[in-house]
């Protein structure tokens, strides 16, 4: 609620999350119906977990299954999305391939490439441009980027995956806030470490090593996110485009 109103500072508001199944972008879906939105939960390959937190959050909050690694799978969830709602006001391209866990963890490097620019990459770029068209005037876009691509970046094979990438989101999402104002702002959220599937199953050292060097001294929570994103939703942050919002407990280099 916001403190002035009391009013639920998403109240009303028809919201997509892609990837809502788990992770990050679970915890999105479950604050913003909690911040009284109706959410659209994307996902392609999890539907139990996906029809669980639909059942959690109750009958208002569609199921919008599509494979966003194709382009026929991005104009198919905005087709539904805006079917099952009748109009959309914020769009998080949240989903994201997994290659650090499970049997991707030994793809070689071209593969994982290919799959990081089809979902997390193209899916973002072909996701708002098919949406911001659509929304009405006071849309919102959020994408999700990568602390590391806007910091001084990090050593190793998929780190080097994941930075170009993320970069390649957050240029794009910096011309296209200008592209598509003042109608609709776009904003990244960049996640540090977060303890999701990868963060869970880490080496023990290296998850310590991480929290010391955070200046808040833990790793990040997938509701850390989930609460940015709900203000990057709201009518609070109604002067903010074009920014790539850091939620990593303070590292800055």
């Amino acid at each position: 609620m916001t403190a002035q109103t009391g009013e639920l500072p998403l109240a009303g508001l028809r919201t997509v999350v892609t990837g809502a199944s788990s992770g990050i972008g679970r915890a999105i879906a479950v604050a913003f119906s909690a911040a009284g939105a109706r959410v659209g939960i994307g996902f392609w390959r999890s539907s139990e977990a996906a029809e669980a937190l639909a059942s959690e959050l109750g009958p208002v909050h569609p199921l919008l299954q599509a494979d966003l690694g194709t382009l026929d799978g991005c104009i198919a969830v905005v087709r539904d999305a805006f079917a099952a709602l009748e109009h959309v006001d914020v769009w998080v391209n949240n989903a994201g391939a997994d290659v650090l866990t499970g049997e991707a963890r030994s793809w070689p490097d071209e593969r994982k490439l290919e799959v990081l620019i089809d979902v997390d990459l193209k899916a973002t770029i072909r996701c708002s441009r098919l949406v911001a068209p659509r929304m009405r005037p006071g849309g919102c876009i959020i994408n999700i980027g990568w602390d590391h691509a806007t910091t001084d970046g990090m050593a190793g094979d998929n780190p080097e995956l994941f930075a170009a990438v993320k970069g390649g989101v957050l240029g794009f999402s910096k011309s296209f806030a200008r592209s598509v104002a003042p109608d609709v702002r776009v904003n990244v959220l960049c996640p540090g470490w977060v303890e999701t599937a990868y963060g869970a199953g880490t080496d023990r050292a290296f998850y310590e090593r991480v929290a010391a060097g955070t200046p808040l001294r833990r790793w990040g929570r997938p509701e850390d996110i989930a609460g940015a994103a709900v203000w990057l939703a709201s009518p609070a942050a109604a002067f903010v485009t074009g920014q790539a919002v850091n939620v990593n407990g303070g590292v800055v280099g």
